[in-house]
């Protein structure tokens, strides 16, 4: 896995969002973050598995007599 570490603003961008839903994500400790001096990072790995526990798997559906029904 790729261990490097990336800014807020990187984890935005990758995230399509804006800095301030990453900032809320490390203050409600929501995602692990690394502390260097005074700046905040988030290794890659770290937002590789944040992305696939907040993935909802889609649901195969068809419509029958009753409606649509998974």
């Amino acid at each position: 896995m790729d261990d490097r570490l990336l800014n807020v603003a990187e984890v935005a961008m990758q995230l399509g969002t804006k800095e301030r839903f990453v900032r809320r994500l490390i203050a409600e400790r929501r995602i692990a973050y690394v502390k260097v001096g005074t700046h905040v990072r988030i290794q890659q790995c770290v937002l590789a598995a944040y992305i696939k526990e907040a993935t909802v798997e889609a649901v195969d559906m068809h419509w029958h007599s009753n409606g649509l029904v998974a």
